[in-house]
């Protein structure tokens, strides 16, 4: 199985990464990941104003998939996931986050990890459920930061990307240059306060090419859900755009019209993850 090491990192999914690795379609893949901060906060002593947010969110590869090419979709299996750090590291800081208006001093936190869960101030003790926050591939056009969201994938911070989980993302350049990072030991519907429990890991996923299945944005799978995944300005223009784009699928790869199509999701859609850019 190839090993992508994470000192091969890109802030940035751009067409013009060099890929470090070359895969046949049908390959498992280990990607070593740094955490958002590219371990650049060893304590809670660490200084926040010392903190290089020009590192922030690397994501390690690309990887070239072979016939992977524009037109077709990446399907990415998510294996395993394994913090390899005993804590996670937690930010807050005047200005970030949903009340970052109301926080008067930076504060670092770091967090213990012990026998499946978080212990966090207060006695409070949260399940860990590790998942990915950065993963995708390049974009068709101009390079697109990794901590933003768009329908290469990027920075989803969807908790429904984790163990067991199918991602399926359009190619858009031939050998699609896959990445992936910014692993969380456990995190929300969204960071409000603008981090997880940020840790480094080890993910194991199979990349496999699907021919000819052109998808318009990234959509996932679970053994019982098909989810889209739509990134915008909004939440109320991520969420049409997130409909529009499951009512074609229904509606292209099955029997029924796309009234029928849109008529079935009044009746059965959830909301998935809307990421506000």
């Amino acid at each position: 199985m190839e090993k992508i090491s994470r000192t091969h990192v890109v802030y940035a999914m751009s067409r013009d990464n060099a890929p470090v690795a070359t895969v046949a379609s049908g390959s498992d893949v280990c990607f070593e990941t740094c955490d958002c901060f590219e371990d650049q906060i060893a304590s809670e002593q660490a200084a926040f104003t010392e903190l290089d947010w020009s590192r922030i969110n690397p994501a390690t590869g690309p990887v070239y998939v072979q016939d992977a090419n524009p037109g077709d979709v990446l399907r990415v299996e998510i294996k395993r996931i394994t913090p390899t750090s005993h804590q996670a590291v937690m930010v807050t800081a005047p200005g970030l986050g949903v009340i970052g208006d109301e926080i008067q001093q930076p504060q670092i936190r770091t967090v213990p990890l012990e026998d499946g869960f978080a212990l966090l101030p207060g006695g409070v003790r949260w399940p860990l459920k590790p998942m990915i926050g950065v993963i995708g591939v390049a974009p068709a056009e101009e390079p697109v930061s990794c901590g933003t969201p768009d329908a290469h994938g990027g920075n989803m911070d969807c908790k429904i990307i984790t163990e067991g989980c199918t991602l399926w993302l359009p190619v858009n350049v031939p050998g699609a240059l896959f990445a992936l990072g910014d692993l969380h030991a456990a995190m929300g519907d969204g960071e409000v306060s603008v981090c997880g429990l940020e840790i480094p890991g080890e993910v194991v996923v199979n990349l496999s090419v699907v021919k000819n299945r052109a998808l318009p944005t990234p959509m996932m799978s679970t053994a019982d859900t098909l989810y889209t995944l739509a990134s915008a300005k909004t939440l109320d223009e991520a969420a049409e755009l997130a409909t529009r784009n499951m009512a074609h699928f229904v509606a292209d790869y099955s029997q029924v019209s796309l009234a029928d199509a849109i008529n079935l999701l009044s009746i059965t859609r959830r909301s998935a993850n809307l990421s506000g850019g």
